[in-house]
């Protein structure tokens, strides 16, 4: 399989992106790192276990700049074509849920302080770990960052490669007790390569060539222009549309919550299974930490008989304005027509005005999970 740097230029060479010097600076440093974990012999066994920690692993990088500027993209091409087995690439909230449920299963044993078994496990899994979209929303996530990551890079050897809209010093800006998550902006800048792909273009809103991002009536026309959307966001063959990826979506409690597409950080939803079943704030909030861009399909026209629908339709937006996540829509009407009258009526002004904003450009323009 060939490297980052000529599968780019090969891209570029085929009209998919245009020459960018930044993107080409961040490919060449990846492929070096690629080179170096190829290279590289992970210390196992009885010398490891004698030494009682893996060697250092090649330094990693953060890459972060604004929404559309190939972050995902580049990350995509160093993990198709890195060369080594134990390696992972997953989007860094289900990393930290998946990491909070192994320290609740820790922490049933009392046996100390349960990040370095947790980190322990996951070392021995992996020697990269590949994270898009990286932004710290809660403290809970902000307290164990630095000691977890300290054990993951230091004590077990594993390279972090990671992508973000914000600046390592600007993580978790303002947040609820930020100086216990400070020692994880200095982990970051000691240990890996800061890198900024932050110009003017924002390749993602280019290829939607000025595509409208609210669709209506409900019927053909309007799926197909979402449709479009999604393949122009993930570069997915719409010959394949039978083939694209569902998954679920872990909401925490034991709980799921079935995705019928799902790639790249978008993901398709149908009103009836966000709206028409029984959900709340932290089923929504979920879907706006871990999608960048959320396509929802068959809003109806509501009356005074669907309140319930109304009701959660408001805090579903809610939590998509909060996170500044990029909706495309396909509705039986527009959004000042949803709901004309019933109870709840006054309180969806709010939305009406969010969803106006939220077709805007400088709305469409901000990172997920921006101010």
């Amino acid at each position: 399989m060939s490297g980052i740097v000529s599968r780019y230029e090969a891209l570029v060479a085929s009209g998919e992106l245009r020459a960018d010097p930044e993107q080409a600076a961040a490919a060449e440093r990846l492929e070096r790192l690629q080179r170096e974990l190829e290279a590289a012999v992970p210390q196992r066994g009885l010398l490891g276990k004698l030494l009682n920690r893996k060697p250092p692993p090649p330094r990693g990088v953060y890459l972060w700049g604004g929404v559309g500027r190939g972050k995902s993209m580049l990350m995509d091409l160093f993990h198709e074509s890195l060369q080594i087995r134990r390696k992972r690439r997953v989007h860094f909230h289900a990393f930290m849920l998946e990491v909070h449920a192994l320290l609740r299963e820790e922490r049933k044993k009392e046996a100390g302080d349960p990040i370095l078994p947790v980190a322990a496990a996951l070392g021995e899994q992996l020697r990269v770990l590949a994270f898009d979209e990286m932004v710290v929303n809660n403290s809970a996530d902000a307290m164990i960052m630095s000691r977890l990551f300290t054990s993951l890079i230091v004590d077990h050897g594993v390279t972090i490669v990671t992508t973000s809209n914000r600046a390592p010093d600007q993580l978790y800006k303002d947040g609820l007790n930020r100086e216990h998550f400070l020692p994880f902006i200095a982990l970051i800048e000691r240990e890996l390569d800061v890198l900024t792909l932050n110009g003017p273009v924002d390749y993602r809103l280019q290829r939607l060539g000025g595509m409208a991002t609210w669709h209506m009536p409900l019927g053909e026309a309007a799926t197909e222009q979402v449709r479009e959307v999604f393949f122009r966001l993930t570069d997915y063959s719409p010959e394949d549309i039978d083939h694209v990826p569902s998954t679920e979506l872990d909401l925490g409690g034991g709980r799921t919550l079935f995705v019928p597409k799902a790639l790249k950080g978008v993901a398709v939803f149908s009103f009836k299974r966000l709206c028409g079943e029984a959900r709340g704030a932290a089923d929504y909030l979920a879907i706006a930490k871990h999608y960048h861009t959320v396509i929802l399909v068959g809003i109806p026209k509501m009356g005074p008989d669907q309140r319930n629908e109304a009701t959660r339709f408001v805090t579903l937006i809610d939590a998509l304005y909060e996170y500044k996540v990029k909706l495309f829509v396909a509705a039986d009407a527009a959004p000042e027509d949803l709901y004309q009258q019933g109870d709840g009526r006054f309180e969806f002004d709010r939305t009406i005005s969010r969803l106006q904003e939220m077709q805007s450009a400088d709305y469409l323009a901000l990172g997920h999970g921006e101010e």
